[in-house]
């Protein structure tokens, strides 16, 4: 392992994380989310933590090293009438710190997430990513995932 990564921690993330989750999503230059550092964005980004927070199906998780937040993911676990009530996990929002990349914290952060989906008995992990992220395409291949579905977008106004 890195020696870096030797001191990564995955945990559930607090609130007191927000101005640097908000700072990675505003890094973002391919997501288009419209996310910003702004402290006026600030209600905005509490509101969905404390929904998230309150969810049981819903964790949002930071990787934080030497005491500073370099990434970031959410989980959902999704039960399906499909495949007799299968559960799967859906992997969202994945971002590492720009300034992170290439150390091998997306794997770390994914890892964990795979080992949590295996730990809780689900049937599949499964997760979407932006058609312009083809380095993203190719890590999640390498890390095992299979391109098996075709995925639609629709931006309600």
């Amino acid at each position: 392992m890195n020696e870096t990564l030797e001191h990564l921690i995955i945990r559930t993330a607090r609130e007191d994380d927000l101005p640097a989750l908000a700072a990675i999503f505003a890094a973002d230059e391919i997501g288009g989310h419209g996310d910003t550092a702004d402290e006026s964005a600030r209600l905005d980004y509490l509101a969905a933590f404390r929904a998230i927070e309150a969810s049981p199906s819903e964790t949002l998780y930071v990787a934080e090293l030497d005491g500073e937040v370099v990434g970031t993911f959410q989980t959902a676990i999704l039960t399906k009438l499909v495949g007799r009530g299968a559960k799967s996990m859906v992997i969202e929002a994945v971002q590492t710190r720009a300034d992170m990349r290439g150390l091998g914290i997306g794997a770390v952060m994914i890892n964990y997430c795979l080992d949590e989906a295996r730990r809780q008995g689900l049937k599949a992990a499964q997760l979407t990513s932006n058609m312009a992220r083809l380095d993203a395409h190719r890590f999640y291949e390498r890390l095992g995932f299979e391109k098996r579905h075709l995925g639609f977008r629709m931006t309600l106004k």
